[in-house]
């Protein structure tokens, strides 16, 4: 038995070991600082240039462009970032240079100058590549014989998430646009050092858990795999890389890359990393064309070499990863062309009665799951104190920073005769709702009538189509090509909500039906292609998005988000069809 993992278990806080939260708190104030920047972004971007707030006034075409391929890279690093941890630094120190880079990035942010900008995404990219896969792994060390308690360890961990997220768009926000730009972006990167400050000072809690890879851990793996033979288990065909699969995996690697760059470098810049054209076709999108013919050339090849009933669970997975694609497209409008459409289309002036109403929904919204966590982190100093005691100060100090915000941000809303919703409010929407919603849907999964990995995707795939059937309901009475409106909020507030129902049935499902529909020898390659899948659909979100102008001057901005409702719709439509064939595929898997 590992006596690290023991020790662990021995100061429990909420049936879990104390290190766990040590980790919930890493990851809160990671997402605290992502999603408070990147909500800040699209607006900072594309706010004019002469204004109480000015900003760059770039075409909404560009910032998204730009916000795309940002979003797309961030699934890609991590694929990087879990094997430098696996293979030479170990998955605590990756954690810690993952923040350090991240702090650097929201510094150079902060500056709000062309090149700070591209540097601080850069560095924030790479950091999230060291950070996002190995702040995980430590959760499945630290519970290796315990897999009971894995499940629980892993909801309260996305709590963590969303409470970052919450807390993050709210306060970032409110900075960002009631006081300047570098406001928001600099309590994003002071709350990313804090949170490594706190992690990096509780190593003692962990002893060596998430440490250097030792060389004997090779020789535990085939010690285990001589064990699954010893008791009969089925020997898995070996697959190979051959030589033509690594060119393969170079050639659509390149392509990729490639598109990613150039896209935004062409609308923004007007020049082209592939400045060419090919039968009246752009140059660059024949080479992300050809990337991904030849990636499909791979997945085929690789899938082809396995047995019958291991390919086709692994075309079961390909094909969830499409309906992936086609979700994280629309539902990631969220921090892009939804954010625009709460500033510039949305009626935020609240007088009144409902100025009132709302006062006191955003007070309750705000401090009571801030209260919450402070009571837990309360039992963790008393579980904690005496052997991470500095660790527990910084998160204090981070605390008692988060405390004066909301205290000051409710004290001045409430000396306002009426109030002005942020814009950026409404992104803390998803986080409110995730948080309630999620014990609802996660006894639906456990019930009887807990459907299909299909079911569960044409389910969450028609949610999201239909909050946009709200949208452009609502703003089917703003006229061709207006740049503001004030359409009811109360369309927003439903829109997100039907998007977060599809988020539940959708998001947890497709990594766990690929740890039990992929063999063992694949699943690095497979969770690398699920990443992929969420790349591609960050980018075409972004791509998407920003059609926003063209579309609403050529026709209306109803039938932009009319277009975003029929699409996720017949997806959804798609997936159930195919939900017979599925099962097929899977072979029992469940």
């Amino acid at each position: 038995m590992n006596t690290d993992i023991e020790n662990l278990f021995k100061d429990k806080v909420l049936g879990h070991p104390a290190g766990l939260f040590v980790l919930f708190f890493t990851e809160m104030w990671e997402r605290f600082s992502f999603y408070g920047m990147r909500i800040l972004l699209i607006l900072f971007l594309t706010a004019p240039l002469i204004s109480e707030n000015p900003g760059w006034e770039w075409p909404r075409e560009n910032a998204l462009a730009l916000i795309g391929t940002y979003a797309s890279l961030l699934y890609l690093t991590p694929i990087v970032g879990g094997y430098i941890a696996d293979k030479i630094t170990g998955y605590r120190i990756a954690v810690v240079i993952g923040c350090v880079i991240m702090t650097l990035g929201h510094a150079a942010m902060a500056i709000e100058t062309h090149w700070s900008l591209y540097v601080g995404l850069g560095l924030l990219v790479i950091g999230t590549g060291f950070f996002k896969p190995n702040i995980t792994s430590i959760i499945s060390e630290m519970y290796k014989g315990k897999e009971s308690k894995k499940d629980g360890a892993y909801t309260i961990f996305y709590m963590g998430v969303n409470a970052g997220a919450f807390f993050g768009m709210m306060l970032c926000g409110y900075l960002g646009e009631n006081f300047g730009w570098s406001w928001g972006f600099g309590l994003a990167g002071i709350f990313m050092f804090l949170g490594m400050l706190q992690f990096l000072l509780a190593k003692d809690l962990f002893g060596k858990i998430g440490g250097k890879p030792a060389k004997s851990d090779k020789a535990e793996e085939l010690d285990k795999i001589k064990e699954q033979n010893d008791l009969g288990a089925q020997p898995e065909k070996l697959n190979p890389f051959t030589s033509l699969d690594y060119i393969l995996i170079v050639l659509s690697s390149v392509a990729g890359l490639l598109y990613l760059f150039n896209d935004p470098l062409e609308k923004i810049s007007g020049h082209s990393l592939a400045p060419f054209t090919l039968w009246g076709t752009n140059g660059s999108d024949v080479v992300v064309l050809g990337g991904l013919v030849l990636f499909l050339v791979l997945l085929v090849m690789r899938i082809s070499r396995y047995s019958t009933i291991v390919r086709d669970r692994i075309i079961a997975v390909s094909i969830f990863g499409v309906f992936t694609v086609f979700f994280f497209s629309f539902f990631e409008q969220s921090l892009g062309s939804m954010t625009i459409f709460a500033r510039d289309y949305t009626h935020r002036a609240l007088v009144g009665p409902a100025a009132t109403i709302f006062k006191i929904v955003d007070a309750l919204l705000t401090t009571v799951p801030l209260i919450i966590i402070t009571w837990v982190l309360g039992i963790l100093f008393k579980k904690t104190y005496s052997k991470i005691g500095l660790s527990n100060m910084m998160l204090a100090l981070a605390f008692l920073g988060i405390w004066g915000l909301v205290i000051y941000r409710l004290y001045e809303k409430y000396l306002e005769p009426g109030t002005e919703i942020d814009a950026t409010w409404f992104g803390i929407l998803n986080s409110f709702f995730i948080i309630t919603l999620a014990p609802l849907f996660s006894r639906w999964w456990e019930s009887k009538y807990n459907p299909s990995a299909a079911m569960k995707y044409g389910i969450g795939l028609i949610l999201l189509g239909l909050g946009f059937a709200v949208l452009s309901y609502g703003s089917a009475g703003i006229p061709q090509g207006a740049k503001t409106a004030s359409v009811s909020m109360i369309f927003l507030i439903l829109a997100y909500l039907l998007h977060t129902m599809g988020e539940l049935c959708l998001s947890p499902v497709g990594l766990s039906y690929l740890s039990k529909l992929v063999p063992a020898r694949m699943i690095g390659f497979m969770f690398g292609v699920w990443y992929l899948a969420i790349a591609v659909g960050q980018k075409a979100a972004g791509t998407m998005g920003g059609m926003i102008d063209k579309i609403s001057e050529q026709y209306s901005l109803g039938t932009f988000f009319l277009i975003f409702t029929l699409i996720p719709i017949g997806a959804g439509l798609v997936s159930i069809v195919l939900n017979p064939l599925l099962k097929r595929l899977m072979h029992g898997i469940r």
